[in-house]
Parts: C-alpha cells; structure tokens; sequence
C-alpha cells in the first residue's frame, strides 16, 4: 500500500481507533513488550466493543485487522475491536468538539504539532514516563515529530526517507559512468545536462533531472543545500541556504525551459507510471515506496539508488514522514487507548505489521524491528535504512501546514517566473510569523 505518494497526502490522512478496556496495569513496561498488567486481559467476562476507525478501506482494513487487531484481542479478551471505514479529518475533529471522540486515532505526525497546539491531543507525557518508554526506540526524527513544547503527544508508527534514483541505461547512453551516480549537486548538474534530449518537434524525449518532480520539491532541496526551517524555535524559510536552494532550482526551470519541463511532466503522468519507471527520466528523487511499484512497472533498464546529491561541502541526508497513534482530547477511555497505542505502536505490533506477507518496502520507525527483519539486506532498501538516524523532519509547529502550503505556493511562483527567491521567501517568513501570532493571542 502506497501511503505517501502524493505531495500533500501528508496532511490529509487521519485514521481513526476507538477502544475501550477495562483497565490497564502500571509497571515500569517498555513500549510493546507484550505485557499488560495483569488487569485489562485478565478475562473479567466483561466484554467491551471497540469502535475503530480507518482512513484507509480495503486491503488495509483486512489486513490490519488480521496481522496486527486479531492479535491485539488474543491478549485482551475482553475487549472486541470493530473497525470502520471513516474518510479524512472532518469527523474526528467533529468528534472531538463535540466531546464524543474516538479514544485512539492515528494522525499524520506532520499534523500533530498543529493538533496539540489546539487542545485536541491528550498529553500521553506522564504515560510515557510511567511505564518506561524508550525514545530511543524510535528513529530520532520520528519521535521528535511526535513532541511539541517538549511533550510527547503521540506515537511513532511507520515512516518512509527520500534518496536519489538514477537510471544507468541513459547515464552509459550519455556516456556516463553507470555505476558511479552523482555524489554532489554540481555532479548531477553535469551529468543531467548530458541525458538531456529533444525530438524533432522540439520536445523533450528525456530528461536528465527536473528539481521539482516527485519528492524533490522546494523543502527536500533546502535540505540538499544545507538549509533548515526552524532554528531555536524560529521558522527560517528565508535562511540563506534556503534561498540559494530556491535559486538553483529556477535556473533549470531557466536552462531548460519551464514551459517544455512541464509538458514532459504531464505527459509523463498520463501514462500512470511512476516518472522514473517510464525509462525516460535520468535522475528523480522519490520515497523507499515506489520499490513497491517495481513489480507493475518491470523497467527494461538498469537502475540504482544512491543518497541524495548534497550541495558542495554538505553532507547527504534525507528527510522522513509518517503516521502516529494519539489519544483526541476528551477519550473516555485514556488507560485503555494507551495500553493499545503501547501494543500497535510498540515492538510487538510494530513487527506484527511489518512482517505482513505484503509489506513490500515499508520502512517502520523502529530500528530493532527493522534489523530483525534484515531489511538492509535488500541493497536498494538498505540506502533508505542508513540515512534515517539523521533524517530531516519538518518543523512540529502550530503552523506547519501553513509553512508546507507556503513553500509550495512560491515554489511555483519562482520557477515561473513570478518573483525572485528571497523576496518570496522572506514573504514566507512574514506569513507564517503573523499566522503564529495569531494563534498565541488569548
């Protein structure tokens, strides 16, 4: 299942689980350990249904009930979980102003800063603290995502990383080197240009590299050059490194016409395949997922993944999205949510999920499931897994959707020529500062 495909799918999925229990024991228990406390499936004869609400239909409903719900259940007996299939974010936020939310829902961890800022996520801090949970469980990004003002507010539960693909066939057809991709940006603006090639109407027939295409959009090469989005608790999006990144990314849409990238780009997505499985796309940067579509697409030419190119004198990094479990404000049932937010987002369930027979290339937020699973031994999978103990994430802020929609909105503005990278940038900056001065007025 493809959870992050699109640009903005991070800020529209929320699932939802409601579940009560009878009880739940304390003990100093790490996340997931399989233990519960002796109380809330001890077999009261009580059984309580569990409403459970999805984002997600289908295959996922099926299959999280059978691999990770119907194992929960085997260790509370007395607790019956009953799934349902909820679209979007509407009703949960609905639900909780109403005083009537579920006492579990899984949120985009891009979201949860926003959320806690509003009142509408339980503070799981004294939770956490309680029974021994280890953050360093967790991949740094995921678990700092899912904190704000130093307080945990939900769960790691799946994350994902962005690496480079590059297709050897076009590079040894250019006269490159196949086996040896780009290590810097200013490698992969040389060996871009030469793959780089028009037909006779004047259109491109390949590409060597478009910055934008996929997951390589503004916040992914600020990233590449070096740049950060909050510093100290302040949004940057006008750092200097940040507006360098802008800057490079319109002198291809300069080089390389905007208009004629754009056509390629359209063309390329009517034919329902991922960009770089057509065969006419040198380099793209995109998530550890579109592995999964490797049986769909059977490419007829090499290919390989290395990190992404940095700027000159930067490091490689990547950054990392993904889902966590929370309790809405005003659950009736917080014992019991979080006895099973610690079992589906703790190792147990964590590895339950992972070793699904379809799990494909999911990466999970936790390194020990991953390396009992020997995930780094698929050598393309492995250049994701390396990159996440220093991946990105973006900002957990009140106003991180509007920071997101901001950097997208001259992102497009500036490769089309309508105003130059530091002046929309440091538009960015006064937008989302008056947008937070906002919410921390009384």
């Amino acid at each position: 299942m493809n959870k992050w495909k699109a640009l903005r799918r991070f800020s529209a999925v929320i699932v939802t689980i409601a579940v009560v229990l009878t009880g739940c024991g304390g003990g100093d228990k790490a996340a997931g350990d399989g233990t519960n406390g002796g109380k809330a499936s001890g077999g009261s004869g009580k059984q309580e249904t569990v409403e459970f609400w999805v984002n997600w239909g289908g295959d996922f409903k099926k299959d999280y009930q059978k691999y990770v719900i119907d194992e929960f259940e085997k260790k509370f007996p007395d607790i019956k979980v009953k799934m349902t299939y909820v679209e979007g974010t509407d009703k949960l936020l609905t639900s909780i102003a109403g005083g009537n939310p579920p006492d579990v829902a899984q949120l985009d961890r891009f979201m949860v800063g926003s959320w806690a800022a509003k009142g509408s996520l339980e503070d799981l801090t004294p939770l956490v603290e309680r029974d021994g949970i280890n953050k360093d469980d967790y991949y740094p990004a995921v678990w700092s995502e899912a904190n704000y003002e130093n307080k945990v507010f939900a769960m790691p539960w799946g994350t994902d990383a962005r690496a480079l693909y590059y297709n050897k066939t076009l590079m040894k057809e250019a006269g490159l080197d196949p086996n040896k991709p780009p290590k810097t940006i200013t490698e992969l603006d040389q060996m871009a240009e030469k793959i780089f090639k028009k037909g006779s109407n004047g259109k491109y027939e390949r590409v060597g590299y478009i910055p934008w295409m996929n997951q390589g959009f503004f916040y992914t090469q600020a990233w590449n050059w070096g740049g950060k989005f909050e510093d100290n608790g302040e949004l940057t999006p006008n750092d200097p490194q940040n507006v360098k990144a802008l800057e490079w990314m319109v002198g291809y849409a300069k080089k390389y016409d905007i208009a004629n990238l754009s056509s390629f780009s359209n063309a390329m997505g009517q034919t329902g395949l991922n960009p770089f499985w057509t065969g006419k796309v040198g380099f793209i940067i995109d998530g550890n997922w579109i592995l999964n579509d490797l049986a769909k697409a059977k490419p007829q030419f090499e290919w390989g993944v290395t990190p992404m190119p940095p700027a000159d004198g930067y490091q490689p990094t990547t950054w990392s999205g993904g889902f966590s479990y929370v309790i809405p404000k005003g659950a009736k049932q917080k014992e019991a949510a979080w006895e099973l937010i610690k079992f589906i987002a703790g190792y147990e369930g964590t590895l339950l999920w992972a070793k699904r027979p379809n799990a494909g290339n999911d990466i999970t937020a936790m390194p020990k499931v991953n390396e009992e699973l020997k995930m780094n031994e698929n050598p393309n999978l492995k250049v994701f897994l390396d990159l996440m103990p220093t991946a990105k994430f973006r900002p957990v802020t009140p106003v991180g959707q509007k920071l997101w929609d901001e950097a997208l909105r001259v992102q497009d503005l500036a490769i089309n020529g309508k105003g130059e990278p530091k002046a929309l940038l440091d538009e960015v900056k006064r937008n989302v500062d008056n947008e937070l001065a906002k919410i921390s007025k009384p």
